[in-house]
């Protein structure tokens, strides 16, 4: 079995509709210019608050990838 150096990139990802959108969004965009992304992990959640009700949910991931 090959060896493996990872890399992690932290980003953040937004959705109107809930946490998972915000995930799917923020791997969907970075796999537009990163390669090879194996991983995510949840590293912050947090919403945008308006006239008392959620606007949109804000969730901070690290994705690691593996380096070519």
């Amino acid at each position: 079995m090959a060896s493996h150096v990872y890399k992690h990139l932290e980003i953040t990802g937004s959705s109107t509709t809930g946490t998972d959108d915000a995930i799917r969004n923020a791997i969907a965009k970075a796999s537009e210019t990163v390669r090879n992304i194996n991983w995510f992990r949840v590293v912050e959640t947090r919403g945008h608050v308006v006239d008392g009700k959620v606007a949109h949910w804000q969730v901070t991931i690290n994705l690691g990838f593996t380096l070519e």
